[in-house]
């Protein structure tokens, strides 16, 4: 990060330059063999093309020079003495820099210096401050040659930064809804249960609908010619057909569990009245977004400057040109990772607080004496303990979530049809799988709340906690599914209203930048944003499903051994399905605990 920043120029891209090697609207260094550069660019702030309506500028494989003027000419400019007085009245010099504007209609090289006549009408546009041609036939010229010559990293940063402000409006979007999917979750009922299925059933239908109506729009556009409208046409295909899979898993998801709504209402309001006893755990979502967007920023701003990074090369005529570093400029792929990873760390940091506050109120005998400072306590235990334990499984959790998801789908289904294959063929795929499912399928977030209980480390945590609850599955694992879901699905909810948002301003320009990378950071910040918002009640519902099961163990319910459970979370257990049966098997595996009432280790 910090020699990509030394390396590269942000300004460069988001201010514009000329062919002089000079940032437009600031001072600028002299570049050595190079006259005109090192000028003062201050009340310069717009980039004016001289010739960018010229075919022999496309056929020579070059791009018009370009100047830093104060403004732009709004009218069409027919003689040099109409330039000359647009100069003089709007101190803005469409000739280059040498040649001063008295010399305009005198100077014999005003030909080669100044703009070709007629000079188009050109208004200011929030592309890096450009000087756009507004007559049909020269705007299209004009975008081939500057846009398709430019390279797909440049491309996909100017998509970027012309659609910063639609970006920044979009995250005040998401932060909005995410807000107010907390607070609807707070109050939970099954009226908002079902409210919340059916606007992401629409939204859902809606935006893969869009999807594949941008994607035939593009297709039967003739006018289809630059780079990045081509570009914008593959990615609207891939996102059809990726929300269209999306769409369908989730209706049969929802189809299958639709019988599970009122459990799932009874589920939260159990995981709220939890979160009544430490209140505040709800403000943590605030500062975790606020620290992710200040993350966010820092990225966007390290990725400007690895596609700026370059040095600056003397070429004839005294015009400047900027050559790529080779290295650096493909380091993009470990910028994405870092992204990912890092936005996971903070939200697992934000997890393992919330964890360990749920862990201090579950098991507090006193229920009207509730621990001082939870929220605090578990904060200084995660950074004097357990920094290790967030970034290695932040790390972990990122790199097998895929994998694992694949590899427990492959060992199901051949599991079940393990009748049609051969004995020796069987058993030898069935313990390959085996072996590659049982490992990842220990790395879950239960782990962080395990990790609260016993203070061991992240591996040592998940191994735990999957073993305790494998024991108590039938009546836990079957449960927390669904609020689980339905938590879910809040944070689909967030993502289609902010990717429906992102679909309207983003095609508005369409031609001008590659807005399909925006759209997608979008939605990934959004997911992001609903999640750290939302992953408190999934926190906390993990969480008391590794507690109920600690309790399980360790204590039986009598008078030497009390639950440290509330009796209506334990009223809500006995009333699912598979309670009976599986609290029979739990008292023949409840380890004796010989210490009275106090919490032991999960597993000895």
């Amino acid at each position: 990060m910090g020699y990509s920043v030394v390396a590269g120029a942000a300004g460069r891209l988001l201010f514009g330059y000329d062919s002089f090697g000079n940032v437009c609207g600031k001072r600028n260094s002299p570049v050595e063999g190079a006259p005109l550069s090192g000028q003062d660019m201050t009340l310069k702030k717009h980039v004016f093309f001289m010739n960018a309506c010229n075919l022999e500028v496309k056929d020579r494989g070059r791009g018009p020079m370009a100047l830093c003027v104060s403004s732009c000419p709004e009218k069409q400019l027919d003689t040099l003495e109409e330039v000359q007085l647009f100069a003089n009245i709007n101190g803005s010099f469409l000739c280059v820099y040498s040649l001063n504007s008295f010399n305009y209609t005198q100077s014999p090289s005003a030909d080669r210096l100044c703009p070709r006549l007629p000079v188009p009408p050109s208004k200011p546009f929030p592309l890096f401050n450009r000087c756009i041609p507004q007559t049909p036939e020269c705007y299209s010229l004009f975008a081939s040659v500057l846009l398709n010559d430019a390279d797909a990293l440049h491309r996909i940063l100017s998509g970027i930064m012309a659609g910063r402000d639609t970006i920044l409006g979009l995250c005040a979007f998401v932060f909005a809804l995410s807000l107010a999917m907390l607070f609807t979750f707070r109050f939970i009922s099954t009226l908002l249960v079902h409210i919340i299925i059916s606007l992401v059933i629409l939204g859902l239908l809606f935006v893969c609908g869009v999807f594949w109506w941008l994607y035939y729009d593009y297709t039967n556009d003739l006018s289809t010619e630059l780079d990045t409208e081509k570009e914008n046409m593959k990615c609207m295909l891939a996102f059809a057909v990726i929300t269209t899979v999306v769409t369908v898993v989730l209706l049969a998801l929802i189809f299958t569990l639709r019988k599970r709504v009122k459990l799932t209402v009874e589920l939260l309001r159990v995981t709220n009245k939890a979160i009544s006893r430490c209140p505040f755990l709800l403000l943590q979502p605030l500062w975790t977004f606020a620290i992710l967007v200040f993350f966010w920023v820092l990225w966007v701003a390290v990725l400007l400057s690895l596609g700026t990074a370059g040095t600056a090369q003397v070429m004839e005529g005294g015009q400047v040109e900027y050559k790529p570093l080779s290295g650096i400029r493909y380091l993009w792929w470990y910028h994405l990772i870092g992204l990912i990873w890092t936005s996971e760390f903070i939200l697992t940091c934000q997890r393992m607080t919330v964890a360990g506050a749920m862990v201090t109120c579950y098991f507090n005998r006193n229920q009207n004496d509730p621990p001082a400072r939870p929220i605090l306590s578990s904060l200084s235990t995660l950074f004097c303990y357990h920094q290790g334990t967030a970034v290695k499984g932040s790390l972990l959790l990122t790199v097998t979530r895929i994998p694992r998801v694949i590899f427990m789908y492959i060992y199901s289904t051949v599991k079940e049809r393990h009748s049609a294959w051969p004995r020796g063929e069987f058993r030898c795929s069935y313990c390959g799988l085996w072996c590659l499912t049982n490992y990842p399928y220990h790395l879950n977030q239960d782990a962080y709340a395990a990790a609260a209980i016993n203070g061991t480390d992240f591996c040592t945590s998940a191994k735990d906690a999957h073993t305790i609850i494998s024991k108590n599955s039938s009546h836990l694992t079957s449960v927390n599914c669904f609020g689980n879901f339905i938590i879910f699905l809040g944070k689909v909810l967030v993502v289609c209203f902010s990717v429906f948002g992102g679909l309207m301003a983003f095609n508005y320009n369409r031609a001008l930048q590659v807005w399909a990378i925006p759209l997608l950071l979008v939605a990934f910040f959004a997911y992001l944003a609903a999640h750290s918002f939302l992953s408190v009640f999934e926190t906390v519902l993990d969480t008391l499903f590794l507690c109920f099961a600690v309790d399980l163990e360790t204590n039986d319910g009598s008078s030497e051994k009390p639950y440290f459970m509330d009796p209506g979370f334990l009223s809500f257990v006995k009333r699912t399905d598979h309670f009976n049966n599986a609290r029979s098997q739990g008292h023949k595996n409840s380890l004796p605990n010989e210490e009275g009432t106090e919490l032991r280790p999960i597993v000895r």
